[in-house]
């Protein structure tokens, strides 16, 4: 009989698990917008999708109180669980960082001393962070630690270089800020490194370039449908090999 034992043991345990993560899941999906964002001629709109039952990448766009529109996207370090979990507390941290109304280097300049407060070893996170104003159509936007983001025009697209080290990691970490005027039908794309770092069979990574050229070639789809191509485009890229990484992604619009 005893046998037997250690067998139910691992299946409760199996099961207390799987409902562990069902929770886990159900708690991250709030953290997430339910829908897009349509606004004083803006429209945002995203796409995500984790590479286990729950992942370390967060995003979210909203409203301040004086008119401007935020948006924020970013990926910690690690998979699964505990990055689940730290991003948990990086969204909190932002989020009470952001209602401060200052600029977008400030942002991230804050969100650095609030982790390193933390002190939490290895764990850190990269962050994109923007602030439109529907009056000028001015976005402003700092990075640090990602891809991109890309600016699409009627007349194509170009990748935004923009550097900073991911807040958690040093202590004195500056950040830069570019402030973009947007022309009617003109897009920003924000992306987390899953989709350009998926892997082909030759190790061949996606790259900003294929997600540049995608973004030519769908300039004039709506941006729902221009996200689901670059996630389309990663995942034949990588010829059904299993994606190693999060993948999460937002389009900015300004449609007046």
């Amino acid at each position: 009989m005893n046998t037997f034992v250690p067998s139910v043991e691992l299946q409760v345990l199996e099961k207390l698990r799987e409902e562990e993560l069902e929770e886990a899941r159900a708690l991250q999906s709030v953290m997430l917008p339910k829908e897009s964002l349509c606004s004083r001629g803006v429209t945002i709109s995203h796409q995500f999708q984790p590479v286990s039952a729950v992942g370390g990448d967060f995003l979210d766009y909203f409203q301040l109180t004086d008119g401007s529109i935020g948006l924020y996207l970013g990926d910690v370090s690690g998979k699964g669980l505990p990055a689940a979990f730290f991003g948990a507390l990086a969204v909190g941290t932002l989020r009470g960082v952001h209602k401060t109304g200052i600029s977008s280097d400030q942002v991230l300049a804050a969100m650095n001393r609030r982790l390193m407060i933390r002190g939490l070893p290895a764990r850190h996170a990269a962050l994109q962070y923007a602030v439109f104003n529907p009056s000028t159509r001015e976005i402003q936007i700092s990075s640090a630690g990602m891809p991109g983001p890309v600016h699409l025009t009627r007349k194509g697209c170009r990748l935004l270089k923009l550097s900073g080290i991911p807040p958690g990691l040093w202590p004195c970490a500056s950040y830069e800020t570019t402030v973009l005027r947007l022309e009617p039908g003109d897009s920003v794309l924000f992306c987390t490194d899953g989709v350009t770092d998926s892997m082909n069979m030759d190790e061949e990574s996606f790259g900003t370039d294929r997600l540049v050229a995608i973004c030519e070639e769908h300039l004039a789809d709506s941006p729902t449908h221009l996200l689901q191509a670059i996630f389309l485009a990663a995942g034949t890229f990588s010829c059904g090999r299993p994606p190693h990484d999060d993948m999460a992604a937002a389009l900015f619009y300004c449609s007046e």
